[in-house]
């Protein structure tokens, strides 16, 4: 297993068809990549404030959220989670406690772009090399 700091946690909401964003405040937080098929833990330690919220999202199956591991200046990544647990710390604390997978943008992104290639009608070689040209 491998953790890394959590630094940004932000639920990804969906509201008439309108993707929205909900920044969420962190004390502390730890990402751990479990290295098998259940995927990543994500813990977030927050005020006790968002407890009701949090609490309210605990019944969907799918949560999507975007984080920053580590660093500010990383690139986001997105995880397809479900709560799995909200504790009270104290009377001013909480932590969040987040299972799923994370999303490889760059997996998606390589697979589009080879069925596009495939649906202009390359094969065989001549796939290889176009493929090759756009990555």
């Amino acid at each position: 297993m491998k953790t890394f700091k959590l630094n940004e946690l932000i639920i990804m909401g969906d509201e008439e068809d309108n993707i929205i964003q909900k920044k969420i405040p962190l004390k502390d937080g730890l990402i751990i990549n479990r290295e098998d098929k259940y995927g990543w833990i994500i813990e977030a330690f927050l005020d006790i404030e968002y407890y009701e919220y949090f609490n309210a999202l605990k019944v969907l199956e799918e949560l999507i959220i975007q984080v920053k591991i580590t660093r500010e200046e990383n690139d986001p990544a997105f995880f397809i989670t479900k709560i799995s647990g909200i504790n009270k710390i104290n009377d001013n604390k909480m932590n969040v406690i987040f299972e799923g997978k994370i999303v490889d943008h760059r997996k998606s992104s390589i697979e589009k772009m080879l069925k596009t290639i495939i649906e202009e009608g390359y094969q065989g070689e001549s796939l290889l090399k176009k493929f090759k040209e756009l990555i």
